[in-house]
């Protein structure tokens, strides 16, 4: 196991880093802060030109002053009436074979302007996603699925994690409820690279057996050899590459991420926007594992809370990521009547003392 010596991969943990921040961090803001003296510039070295102004570089111009640039001699911005060469206050000439003073500052920082906004369109066709994957490509990353029947839900879910991603699945079968093992031995055939499958008689607690969420989390985390360990429940499907996300966020300095978290207002738990939150939940936390072992809730009858309360456990930064989740929950499994509310509140009454306590 990993457990003795520290990660090779995993940064020390950071705040500052994995929460609370948005966009794709290229700074598109630039100007002169202010009281700063005339000509400074922001973040550029000494002699570069400065960056565009927010709202573009014609917004610099409003103030009246001479408009720089081929053809712009003489001309000076005009409040009511239509303007002859509206092209003139951009630093152009209107003529389409000219391409203005290659040393005309607002000129240039027009076409780092558009070169920022056509570099951020291409973050949201998936560049940005490929950038993730390199960072990560070191990291080791383990999915642990813990399997009690519901065999349609299991393969979906499966499946997705093999097509999506390239992490590592070990999953845990409790008595082969409703053919749900066989489902996971057929797919561990057709995957035996991707898939690692423990077959055990015991049943699940919610079937009258012995075997907890917490107990067998538990086992999952040990069998792990991964840096980085990801609890997946069977409800959930992934529709694309949920995990790399995440694995970046603990890669970065976080304990654990997930793509939902929870804050305390009022005493009510809240869905919490992305960034730095108090709790996790949602079917999909990537967590370090050698912080996971010691958080788990062994007495945890169900994942009902159970996930929320072991994420108050682990020491150091929550994050929710800031993309859009490629989650699709399939739906909480039908239980007896009155397992999950009886376990559940049991699992959200030791929360409220842990809560209390600190």
């Amino acid at each position: 196991m990993t457990d003795g010596r520290p990660p090779g991969h995993l940064r020390p943990a950071r705040a500052e880093s994995v929460a609370g921040s948005s966009g794709t961090g290229r700074d598109t803001t630039g100007g002169t802060p202010a009281g700063a003296p005339a000509g400074a510039s922001t973040g550029s070295p000494t002699g570069a030109p400065a960056r565009a102004p927010t709202g573009g570089p014609a917004r610099a111009l409003a103030g009246g002053g001479r408009a720089p640039g081929v053809g712009t001699a003489g001309t000076r911005p005009t409040g009511t009436h239509a303007r002859l060469n509206p092209a003139a206050e951009l630093g152009f000439s209107g003529d389409p074979g000219q391409h203005g003073d290659p040393d005309d500052g607002m000129l240039h920082a027009q076409r780092v302007w558009d070169g920022t906004l056509a570099t951020n369109r291409l973050d949201e066709q998936g560049v940005n996603a490929e950038r993730l994957r390199v960072e990560t490509k070191g990291v080791t990353v383990g999915v642990g699925l813990l399997v009690d029947g519901w065999p349609q839900d299991v393969r979906a879910c499966l499946q997705s994690v093999v097509e999506h991603t390239g992490a590592r699945v070990l999953a845990l079968d409790l008595g082969n409820v409703d053919g749900a093992g066989d489902v996971l031995t057929e797919l561990a055939e057709r995957h035996p690279e991707r898939i690692a499958v423990w077959h055990v008689a015991e049943r699940p607690h919610w079937q009258g057996g012995a075997a907890t969420w917490g107990e067998c989390r538990a086992k999952l985390l040990r069998l792990d050899e991964a840096e980085v360990h990801v609890l997946m429940d069977t409800d959930v499907v992934l529709c694309g590459d949920a995990i790399t996300p995440l694995v970046a966020a603990v890669t970065e300095g976080a304990v654990a991420a997930a793509w939902k978290g929870l804050d305390l207002i009022d005493e009510r738990w809240c869905e919490a926007e992305p960034g730095r939150v108090r709790a996790l939940t949602g079917g999909l936390i990537a967590v370090r594992r050698a912080q996971a072992i010691g958080a788990l809730p062994a007495d945890a009858s169900c994942g009902a809370y159970a996930d929320l309360e072991f994420s108050l456990g682990l020491p150091g930064d929550l994050v929710v990521p800031n993309e859009a989740a490629p989650v699709l929950p399939l739906g909480r499994h039908d239980l007896p009547p009155g397992y999950l509310a009886r376990e559940s509140r049991r699992t959200y009454d030791r929360v409220l003392r842990m809560l209390r306590a600190s």
